[in-house]
């Protein structure tokens, strides 16, 4: 969400923003719903002035004995105008909000121009693409030939993009989720939190997934929401709070499922485990006082590097151009990892610095040490990373010319010592 205050502080930089984003100018409506609310406020105001006059000069001239008639009709059109002021005043007001919360963060100025992810930054790379000396196969057909990923069993149980894993792929998948929470909790500082799956209307809006993202989501006929990644929850933690700054910066990490409609993506991604409507993430969220997001912003990414290198893949940092940046973000880096059966890079972990965008719409802030009032805090999130993508890069990566798998060494006591999953 944005404050209005800075809209009208400099009406020509929030259209500039909201042009690096390709949308079309909007100060002007925005303001022009500004000024007619504060104008009717104002008015309502002046006319609570009035009322609170009439009511002394009724009082006095009462006692006085003396006809109070014009006096009290005068009161009751005031009021009336003042309920009319009241309501025009609210719908102002309805109408900013509405087209507030449907505008993007702000991005940072260090964000590249451009309209799609071909205008992307690469800013690093860890390892080379290797050159396998057997054509490598995709993940799943790595999984059906080991005989542990069934998607025919979960299309007649669930439909289309779901999969069923069994036996050391599933023990695998489960591996690579505790190996990484635990990863975050005793080396990186983050705290275990476990969430709600199901979380209300206030929660999605308060990280920005209603209004503008419903159509992406999973609603339950009692009106909850099932969670597209734990950032949801995790963030909502300080919704409504007032933080002391010596409590920052908190940093919470939570391994869940999560749920994505996947609206708009017909055809894309439709073998295999890429893209599903339901799938395992460890995710980080930081929140911390506006002067430290961009240094944690930076430790966060760091730390799901550190992931990808510790199971031994190919990986590259991607700094995003303004028109690939998401809704609540002001900079964001993705994590992209070598797939040799793809033979293609894929989109492992994103980290996004949301500044006071989420807080604002949660109303979360922070007391400072020193000072009065109170600062909005900033919110950070990061995959940590996704688990399911994790399997298909560790099953792509270490794939065997004879179809089995070599174990990275960091997850071989997640899985009862097993060096490899065999060949069939």
């Amino acid at each position: 969400m944005h404050d209005i205050r800075a809209v009208r502080a400099d009406p020509a930089a929030f259209d500039a923003a909201l042009a690096r984003r390709g949308l079309p100018p909007a100060s002007a409506e925005l303001l022009d719903l500004d000024s007619g609310r504060r104008a009717a406020q104002t008015t309502a105001q002046e006319a609570q002035a009035r009322r609170n006059a009439l009511a002394r000069e009724i009082g006095q001239g009462k006692k006085a004995g003396a006809d109070t008639a014009a006096l009290e009709a005068e009161a009751t059109e005031l009021r009336a105008r003042m309920e009319g002021l009241d309501a025009e005043a609210k719908a102002a007001e309805a109408a900013q909000t509405r087209i507030l919360e449907a505008l993007p963060n702000i991005l940072d100025a260090d964000v590249p121009d451009g309209a799609d992810e071909s205008s992307n930054v690469v800013l690093s790379q860890h390892g080379e693409v290797p050159e396998l000396p057997f054509t490598p196969k995709q993940h799943f057909e790595l999984g059906e030939a080991l005989g542990g990923m069934d998607f025919a069993t979960a299309v007649k149980l669930a439909g289309s993009r779901f999969t069923v894993l069994r036996g050391p792929l599933a023990r695998l998948e489960r591996a690579i989720g505790q190996w990484m929470l635990n990863l975050h909790l005793d080396e990186h500082g983050y705290t275990e939190t476990v969430v709600p799956l199901l979380v209300n209307d206030a929660t999605m809006y308060g990280t920005g997934q209603l209004p503008k993202f419903a159509d992406d989501l999973f609603r339950t006929t009692d009106d909850r929401w099932l969670i597209p990644t734990a950032e949801v929850p995790l963030t909502n933690t300080v919704r409504e709070e007032i933080v002391p700054e010596a409590a920052l910066p908190i940093r919470m990490a939570a391994l869940s499922p999560c749920f994505r409609s996947e609206a708009g993506s017909a055809g894309r991604d439709t073998r295999g485990m890429i893209r599903q409507h339901q799938f395992s993430k460890v995710e980080m969220v930081s929140i911390t006082a506006p002067d430290a997001s961009a240094d944690e912003h930076e430790r966060m990414t760091r730390c799901a590097e550190r992931v990808l290198t510790e199971l031994g893949l190919v990986w590259r940092r991607i700094l995003l151009c303004a028109g690939d940046t998401g809704f609540g973000a002001s900079k964001t880096f993705d994590l992209e990892v070598w797939l040799p059966g793809q033979g293609a890079w894929r989109e492992i972990s994103s980290c996004s610095n949301c500044r006071d965008f989420q807080a604002r719409r949660m109303n979360a802030r922070m007391k400072p040490k020193e000072g009065k009032g109170n600062l909005f805090l900033h919110t950070l999130n990061g995959s940590g990373v996704a688990v399911g993508r994790a399997l298909i890069a560790v099953m792509e990566t270490h794939q065997q010319a004879n179809g089995s798998i070599t174990v990275p060494p960091v997850l071989r006591p997640y899985m009862g010592g097993m060096a490899a999953i065999p060949a069939p």
